[in-house]
């Protein structure tokens, strides 16, 4: 199976994504922002749009315009605090009708619907490269700001008192999340992208375990579930991302039900 480039070339990618995905979506999911990460993979979808017809990278447009949104975000966050979930509607409204009308324009003569629907398997080596860097680049600025975040997440006006540099932070993770989504909307597609940044840790967070065991854990549930999505992809000739979508919706019900019956053993012993 490995022999093929290709298949190599899947391997790595999605040893990044699992890796990277939950770095970000725990965060995301603590400070209930996970719906921001479905914005903006609308977002990444004129981003996509942006770079065909401008014969660019279509990576990096996803990056560059969806970092533009992610932004929009914390600014508008400001303006509508008591309503934060018009923010959300502005920016999806915005970045889906910008893409709406680059794809029906005509001016986008190239097929997009292995970014909406993910195409692991037909992965290039410059985008490995592509994911690499965006990656590697995520994953050291959330070690060099891991403990304001923490602090961001579990008590945000705390931080704020404690002098942590709320604002600038909060800009600085929006660029992570879109660089997240930028680089994984080739392996699960546009449309189940939050399913990978959210499920995982979800799943992870049933154990009630701390902070850190539940990021490992989030980590390899998200492992489990884009190989779920790679092999079966492969063997069935599917979209991956469908795959991975519904292998993480099956893996936390699982834990869930094994959780509720290891419960209800517990309560009857001690009955």
């Amino acid at each position: 199976m490995f022999e093929y480039a290709f298949m190599r070339n899947a391997l790595v990618i999605s040893l990044l994504i699992s890796l990277l995905c939950p770095l970000i979506g725990i965060f995301l999911v603590l400070r209930r922002y996970s719906m921001i990460g479905d914005a903006l993979s609308h977002a990444s979808l004129a981003g996509v749009a942006a770079g065909f017809l401008f014969h660019a990278s279509p990576i990096v447009s996803a990056f560059c315009l969806t970092s533009c949104f992610g932004l929009l975000i914390e600014v508008l966050r400001e303006k509508f605090r008591r309503y934060a979930e018009l923010t959300l509607v502005i920016v999806m409204s915005l970045s889906v009708g910008l893409a709406i009308t680059l794809v029906s324009s005509g001016l986008v003569h190239t097929n997009i619907d292995s970014f909406l629907f993910g195409s692991i398997l037909t992965v290039s080596q410059e985008e490995v490269i592509t994911v690499a860097v965006l990656a590697a680049i995520s994953a050291l600025t959330i070690r060099g700001l891991y403990p304001q975040l923490v602090m961001l997440s579990f008590d945000e006006d705390g931080a704020r008192i404690s002098g942590v540099p709320r604002r600038t932070i909060n800009y600085i993770f929006s660029l992570l999340v879109a660089a997240t989504i930028s680089v994984s909307i080739r392996i699960v597609g546009i449309l189940v992208i939050s399913s990978l940044i959210a499920l995982p840790v979800a799943t992870a967070l049933q154990f009630q375990q701390g902070f850190n065991r539940t990021m490992l854990l989030s980590i390899l549930f998200s492992f489990l579930d884009i190989m779920a999505g790679l092999f079966l992809s492969y063997w069935i000739g599917a979209a991956p991302g469908g795959i991975t979508a519904v292998a993480s919706v099956l893996v936390l019900l699982v834990v869930i039900l094994i959780r509720e019956i290891h419960q209800s053993r517990r309560g009857g012993v001690h009955q």
